[in-house]
């Protein structure tokens, strides 16, 4: 159809197009000024070990010529937010611009005025579930959870969420934290479950605690949180965690022990975080340039070069555009074109039915 629609195109139609295309560069052109005039950009909660975060601050202020003013790197969302309102009649060196927050404070700051519109000129290749429609806030990177796996014990991964109920992984097979409680793990036991419903999001917080009960009965299950630590010393060979985290720890224990990082073949679910503007930005026009160089080709690779796999992935690697090398680094890519993007809604359903139900349903106190 597109082949058709090509060819019925009229010369005075293709000359409207060419022109849109010289106007977006021009628009470009006046962003990059007015952001290189304000001189500034104030960022907050960016840790450089981060994504490859450090590395990406680096390229924009090379590209640019503009100054980044970098605030608290270790804060958390929360903290994000709140330097927003703290700063709000504040147009000095305490007042970010722009962050980097958890899924569920994008919907919360567009409902306090707390952030503006802004849509990136790669705005058509953000998945749709992963941005709010008017521009207010929109996903920029996610990971999705994955095995990580001491091949010196485990001699062969489990490729899915059923493998691991098999006798040859007793007493193996934990979760990156407290699922009463930490995010990580309550998505762990959603994605089991979303695998044992065979995709159905409205029962997978049940059928994940019905997994994880049956999975402790067989004595697979060790609750205890797994972290590199245990992993290394095989207390937990196998930890269900986001894969960007599973990928730095197979660098950092640098083969000893050789880590595996398995994507399920079903049931992956992926965790997102998102960027926006301040209300309050004292510099909107290098805000707005930082988001242009995030959602570029280059921003977007800069963040997969530190495992965290851009919101555009897939249609960064439908159109080659990601280095051999760098794939080669990572689980299959086809791993991700499953990957389930669940909503506000969705998270805060099965969350409820996690947490409340674990102590009854699967009874074992993860320390």
């Amino acid at each position: 159809m597109l082949s058709n629609l090509r060819k019925i195109l009229s010369l005075s139609t293709a000359a409207l197009i060419a022109s849109g295309s010289l106007a977006a560069a021009d628009q470009m052109e006046d962003l990059v000024k007015a952001a290189q005039a304000e001189g500034t950009l104030t960022t907050i909660a960016l840790p450089h070990d981060w994504c490859g975060y450090g590395a990406v601050i680096e390229g924009f202020k090379a590209k640019y010529g503009i100054k980044v003013n970098e605030l608290n790197p270790d804060a958390g969302s929360g903290d994000e937010i709140e330097a927003i309102k703290a700063n709000k009649d504040n147009k000095g060196d305490q007042a970010p611009d722009v962050i980097d927050v958890g899924l569920s404070f994008g919907p919360s700051a567009k409902a306090d005025g707390l952030i503006q519109p802004y849509k990136v000129s790669t705005w058509d290749s953000i998945p749709d579930t992963a941005k709010d429609a008017d521009g207010y806030w929109y996903g920029d990177y996610y990971g999705v959870m994955a095995f990580e796996v001491n091949k010196d014990i485990v001699k062969e991964s489990p490729k899915d969420w059923a493998d691991l109920q098999k006798p040859e992984y007793a007493n193996m097979v934990a979760l990156a934290g407290d699922p009463r409680t930490a995010n990580q793990a309550i998505s762990g036991v959603f994605a089991a479950g979303l695998s044992a419903s065979g995709g159905d999001v409205a029962k997978a917080g049940e059928a994940g605690l019905n997994f994880f009960k049956d999975l402790n009965a067989k004595g697979n299950f060790v609750p205890v949180i797994g972290k590199s630590a245990p992993l290394a010393q095989g207390t937990t060979p196998i930890i269900i965690r986001w894969d960007y985290n599973a990928l730095a720890d197979r660098d950092t224990l640098k083969g000893n022990p050789d880590v595996d990082v398995v994507i399920p073949a079903t049931g992956v679910v992926a965790g997102v975080y998102v960027q926006a503007i301040s209300a309050y930005a004292p510099h909107p026009n290098a805000a707005k340039l930082w988001m242009e160089y995030l959602y570029s080709d280059e921003g977007q690779l800069g963040w997969l070069k530190g495992y965290c796999h851009p919101i555009r992935f897939n249609d960064l690697v439908k159109n080659g555009k990601v280095p051999q090398d760098l794939l080669d680094k990572l689980p299959p890519a086809a791993a991700y074109e499953k990957a389930v993007f669940p909503t506000l809604d969705q998270q805060a359903a099965y969350k409820e039915v996690i947490t409340k139900g674990w102590d009854s349903v699967v009874g074992a106190n993860v320390q």
